[in-house]
């Protein structure tokens, strides 16, 4: 029953992250496409967290945290660039 229900989540994943790389490619504008590359990072993330639940280790859970750092710290410097036009003062 866990795997069924693991391999539905993982395939709603995957959908989601089809139609982020559409709005990667398509978005009007550049906030747009900033927020689906924020998306993409939260859904690799899911990914990688479903995986390791599959697995049964926390080795995919330390990754998905440094994942996390780092489209986070990704995101704020794209904003960052997007509204000052410099990243670092």
């Amino acid at each position: 029953m866990l795997s069924s229900a693991l391999f539905f989540v993982t395939i709603c994943i995957c959908i989601a992250l089809f139609l982020n790389l559409w709005r990667l490619l398509v978005g009007p504008h550049l906030s747009d496409r900033i927020l689906a590359l924020d998306t993409m990072y939260i859904n690799a993330i899911a990914l990688i967290m479903l995986y390791g639940i599959y697995m049964g280790t926390s080795l995919y859970f330390e990754a998905a945290l440094l994942i996390a750092m780092l489209g986070f710290v990704s995101t704020s410097a794209l904003c960052k660039y997007l509204l000052r036009g410099d990243i670092i003062e």
